[in-house]
């Protein structure tokens, strides 16, 4: 064989070698002219060097093999139960095949030795990145330092590989010069004629010379070796101890620039402003508020802002208290003066201290099992779908179905119950919007997706003697899937709603859209509010610890008097130096006047506070012009429950979640408290759980097939009776609402029919609001009496 055909790369950058062999095949066959290549570790063979674009016909690991040399041209590696017999042309071929294996097995072993060092340093990487995303609120942490650290690691790592090449080549030198040593002696030794002598003399003493020389290189190879590794500790030292400097001035910096910023925006900001107002900056007496700026012009050219940070749209500054005085005869008289500590009569018992009703219900489940999934190997077939669509195992799953979740809404009804008792429909609104906001206080640590409900599948709550209100829902659509909800409360106030759950997998996040109106209603007042829910991030779905966040915005309007609150769920950004989950809003009557100011965080607490002026600032050429609100101290509206004891072993569930799944006697036959599989996994058997999901799921699909056969006659059917009533009277009768001219309710009504064609609610029916002009399913009564008689018949068999 030539080596006409052969590349070879020693062990440089690419520590690749390439050539022609002959391997032995079968006994039929004998040795075959094949094509090696040796990269990475790894020697793999092909027929030809075209073959290298498309099939390999086999790979042996270095790392774990043995070589061994039979003859001056024959190669033997041995891996296990793999054995390959290679030879080579020449015995000088043969030599460089042998060094390039044994340098490869070198580096694969030391690859493999280091493997569990690099797959930790791998995971306390994404395990910082997760905390820099997640935990770290304040984004103080710089990325440029992570990438220093990471430039760093980087170059100690290749300088230790190239000092460990180094030594390799040093032993396989001191091997190979051994043994031509030995081998040349041995010749000399041999009784051959007198030329022959002279001439393995004279080569004997130029290998003698190249020992000489050999060893005065591995000496200094050797003495490099020390030296470099002595260096890289203190190299490494001195680096640690320039970054972390680096980190503490940086972080000395960025403080004395924040109390620059603070003193500049006071002096700026005393001269333009009243001597009765007072700049809100972050946490104040009054609260968080959503402002960072000042009314000055200059001020807003030299505030300190990141780059991707949303910038409010009003600002707020609360009153000091000779002010307030000043304007208390104009001021509602549900506002309190803040120096006598007087509040409106509705919060005298803050809700934070609130008395929650006790009963014997339970107050906790058993804990959350330690099941491993793969989680990829799932979600990678499930990026751009929706996920409805997808059957997915129960260890992605919470004990809880969909129509529990929305019940979970209800957590904060007092706010409900305090805002139906008063008068002021602008403050009413503020805790209908405080209400908004609860509903998502429980989805901070709530990463799993709860059950998809069966169609028709139901969920009662029934709490009229204990806090005064009593909730059904039920599951209308699958797909899309829809859910139905209808609270009554006897304290003066009725909610229901519609709401159909579209979700999107884009590979690092999942998005989860609610669609749908949430009415809200009066009994006393008759104030009729309508709004939607905001979208619900899932980050770091592959990698990472799971976190949720809410952005959007949500529009509270009242029909009966038009008064408007607008809530903005500001995005979280690692950018943003403000607060995280925030959601700031204002309440507007029905000409647009700002009556009160609403800051806090969706996970934690609510504020508001009256306006007493409001004034218009001056725009400039790089932002707009901004309100800036003249408030009273802002006064607590609602705040979190806390968590119950061990609730990260119980899927963080709040005290009303913890009953939402307790066995009750009376409810229907498909009330999600029967349902077999979410009950299964409550109690820790997951495995028989999701045995039981993929029954239930494959009966829904025949119960489906069967529906849409029947509504396939029916229609067939219906077409002949058409057919026969034209053929009689000579053309089709025109329907009612037509003849009326309401063309428009009865395309609606046929939508309805259409959406439901086969399929009819059993407690809800869907009806044109006349709020909204939108077709929503609402509660046709029945269900509650039902329950009285203990009569079930109608109920469907779904589980």
């Amino acid at each position: 064989m030539t080596d006409a055909g052969s590349a070879c790369v020693g062990p440089g950058p690419c520590d690749t070698y390439k050539g022609w062999l002959f391997k032995w095949t079968n006994y039929l066959k004998g040795y075959q002219r094949r094509w090696f290549v040796l990269s990475n570790g790894l020697l793999s063979y092909y027929r030809t060097q075209a073959e290298m674009a498309h099939t390999c016909r086999g790979t042996i690991n270095l790392s774990t093999a043995h070589i061994d040399t039979e003859d001056c041209c024959n190669i033997v590696l041995s891996n296990g139960g793999r054995t390959y017999h290679l030879k080579a042309s020449t015995e000088v071929e043969r030599q460089r095949w042998v060094t390039a294996l044994e340098l490869a097995k070198a580096k694969a072993v030391r690859m493999m030795n280091n493997l569990s060092g690099v797959q930790e340093d791998r995971d306390h990487h994404i395990c910082h990145r997760c905390v820099c995303l997640c935990g770290n609120d304040s984004g103080d942490e710089e990325p440029s330092s992570q990438s220093s650290k990471s430039e760093l690691h980087s170059t100690l790592k290749n300088l230790s590989s190239k000092l460990e090449d180094l030594n390799t080549c040093n032993d396989l030198i001191a091997k190979h010069g051994a043994a031509l040593q030995r081998s040349l002696s041995e010749l000399e030794n041999l009784k051959l004629a007198t030329e022959s002598g002279d001439k393995i003399k004279a080569v004997n003493e130029r290998a003698t010379l190249f020992r000489i020389t050999s060893n005065a290189m591995i000496n200094a190879c050797r003495d490099f070796l020390e030296l470099a590794e002595t260096h890289s500790r203190k190299w490494h030292r001195v680096l640690q101890h320039e970054r972390e400097q680096r980190i503490r001035l940086e972080e000395t910096i960025e403080q004395l620039a924040k109390q620059h910023n603070s003193l500049e925006r006071a002096c700026r900001g005393a001269p333009n402003l009243s001597s009765g107002l007072k700049c809100v900056s972050g946490t104040t007496r009054g609260g968080v508020h959503s402002s960072k700026r000042d009314i000055s012009d200059e001020d807003e050219e030299t505030e300190y802002f990141d780059a991707m940070e949303d910038t409010p749209a009003f600002i707020t500054v609360t009153a000091d208290t000779n002010h307030l005085r000043s304007v208390k005869s104009c001021s509602s008289p549900s506002v309190g003066n803040s120096e006598d500590g007087d509040f409106h009569d509705s919060l005298r018992d803050p809700l934070c201290r609130m008395p929650r009703s006790k009963s014997t219900r339970r107050t906790r489940i058993p804990d959350k099992p330690n099941y491993s999934l793969n989680l990829w190997s799932i979600m990678k077939n499930c990026i751009g779908k929706e996920l409805s669509k997808i059957p997915m195992p129960i260890n992605f799953n919470e004990p809880l179905s969909m129509l529990q979740r929305l019940t979970e809404d209800l957590e904060y009804h007092e706010l409900l119950d305090k805002a139906a008792r008063l008068e002021s429909a602008t403050e009413q609104m503020c805790y209908v919007a405080a209400f908004s906001v609860s509903s998502y206080s429980t989805t901070i640590h709530r990463t799993a997706k709860p059950f998809n409900p069966l169609l028709g599948e139901t969920y009662e709550l029934d709490r009229l003697e204990e806090n005064g209100f009593r909730s059904l829902c039920e599951q209308v659509s699958h797909h899309p899937p829809a859910a139905a909800h209808h609270v009554y409360s006897k304290r003066g106030w009725n909610l229901w709603q519609e709401i159909t759950i579209a979700s999107k997998f884009r590979g690092k996040y999942l998005s989860i859209m609610p669609l749908g109106a949430i009415h809200l209603e009066f009994h006393s007042s008759g104030n009729h509010y309508v709004w939607r829910k905001v979208t619900s991030t899932v980050h770091n779905i592959i990698v990472g610890r799971l976190w949720i966040d809410q952005s959007g915005d949500i529009d509270i309007i009242n029909h009966k008097t038009k008064d408007k609150c607008q809530l903005k769920f500001t995005q979280y950004s690692y950018f943003s130096r403000d607060i995280p989950r925030k959601v700031s809003g204002v309440v507007t009557d029905a000409k647009g006047k700002a009556h009160y100011v609403l800051s806090g965080t969706w996970d934690e607490k609510m504020e508001f506070a009256k306006i007493v002026e409001s004034t218009k600032t001056i725009a400039t050429s790089e932002d707009k012009q901004k309100t800036v609100y003249e408030t009273v101290p802002s006064t607590l509206i609602w705040k979190k429950y806390p968590l119950p004891e061990n609730a990260e072993n119980m899927y963080f569930f709040s005290d009303l979640a913890l009953t939402l799944n307790e066995p009750e006697e009376g409810v229907a036959p498909t009330d999600s408290r029967l349902r077999p599989d979410q009950r299964l996994m409550e109690i820790g058997k997951w495995d028989e759980a999701n045995v039981e999901k993929q029954r239930l799921e494959e009966k829904q699909r025949a119960v489906r097939r069967q529906r849409e056969t029947d509504a396939g006659e029916a229609l067939e059917e219906g077409e002949d009776e058409g057919e026969e009533n034209t053929s009689n009277s000579g053309s089709p009768r025109r329907p009612m609402l037509l003849q009326k001219g309401n063309r428009k309710k009865a395309t609606k009504e046929k939508q309805a029919s259409k959406d439901f064609q086969g399929y009819q609610p059993l407690w809800f029916e869907r009806k044109l609001d006349p709020v909204s002009g939108e077709l929503t399913c609402v509660y046709k009564g029945g269900y509650w009496e039902s329950k009285k008689k203990n009569d079930w018949s109608m109920c469907p068999d779904i589980f």
